[in-house]
């Protein structure tokens, strides 16, 4: 395998060929994969969120499957069923698409909150519980899922738990003049999605994670980090603050940030880079401002000395 640097330059190379003049979501994906963790992506219908996942899923080389989510899909349409076979007279279980590397979570909050609930133990636990046994789900497992703006009809609002079990939340938004006229001049995107080759396996991937985990992160940076989460929690900000199950999910993207710069170490640059895509998602802003979340992160970020 490749030193990172390569290898990495590589992925970010391909999906910007698929994915055009969105160079920034792009190494946040990315960034989100190689710390292991569940990706979100919300926009408006059309401006690529399906494509990228897809792309994803094709250029890390991993077994996916997509799952149009609607307001009927129900939990046994993920995880699967058992059904009876006369020939062996017993119940044999069929997997459902749960039973995938990647799932694409296609505008995941179109179904039922039931249904949402229903990826919960998948997420955090990697595992299944069907018929009354625990069944483990293929290593890695990630879920990539694209979400509809929540004043858009038939939509739902995801719960606050299934939230924080996305690492990032990412927004792709409309494209440059520029990007879109590459669009509208190029070959179409599901061609080119068709012939997208995998650049890395599921053990090039778990290589990569590894070295995630080794790098370091010093004290003056978990200071750093330890300030962004008490301004969370003072009430001048957001309503409630992140738990510390949330500070872990932004340390682990900053290492993961970090690898793809070429560093085995992390810099404070690196958590603020990265703390509004870790975070907004699972705060709610006071409103004082009249800021949404995500802005009131960037101000927070902004009102926060670097060590």
């Amino acid at each position: 395998m490749d030193a990172p640097p390569h290898i990495i330059a590589s992925l970010l190379r391909q999906l910007t060929t698929v994915i055009v003049g969105k160079d920034a979501q792009i190494c946040d994906a990315v960034t989100c994969l190689l710390a292991g963790g569940h990706l979100l992506i919300e926009d408006v219908p059309g401006v690529g969120k399906t494509t990228l996942a897809h792309a994803l899923a094709r250029t890390f080389g991993l077994a996916f499957s997509r799952v149009q989510f609607t307001s009927d899909l129900m939990p046994s349409d993920l995880m699967g069923v058992s059904v009876y076979e006369r020939q062996r007279q017993a119940f044999v279980f069929h997997p459902g698409p749960l039973f995938a590397q990647v799932l694409l979570a296609d505008e995941i909050n179109r179904a039922s909150p039931k249904t949402q609930s229903a990826l919960l133990e998948a997420m955090e636990e990697k595992q299944v519980s069907v018929e009354g046994e625990t069944r483990r789900l293929p290593q890695p497992f990630f879920v990539i899922a694209t979400q509809n703006p929540h004043d858009q009809l038939g939509t739902h609002a995801l719960p606050e738990s299934q939230l924080d079990r996305f690492l990032m939340r990412l927004s792709l938004g409309y494209p440059s003049r520029d990007a879109e006229r590459t669009l509208l001049r190029g070959q179409d995107r599901r061609e080119l999605l068709e012939h997208l080759p995998a650049l890395l396996d599921a053990r090039q991937l778990a290589e990569l994670q590894a070295m995630v985990d080794q790098v370091s992160a010093s004290d003056a940076v978990l200071d750093y980090l330890q300030d962004l989460l008490e301004a969370t929690r003072n009430g001048q900000w957001f309503v409630q603050g992140l738990s510390p199950r949330a500070g872990l999910a932004v340390l682990r993207a900053a290492k993961a940030r970090a690898l793809i710069e070429g560093r085995r170490y992390v810099a404070p640059d690196d958590v603020a880079a990265i703390l509004p895509q870790t975070t907004a998602h699972r705060l709610v802003a006071t409103g004082i401002s009249g800021r949404g979340a995500w802005e009131q992160v960037q101000a927070m970020v902004a009102a926060t000395p670097l060590p």
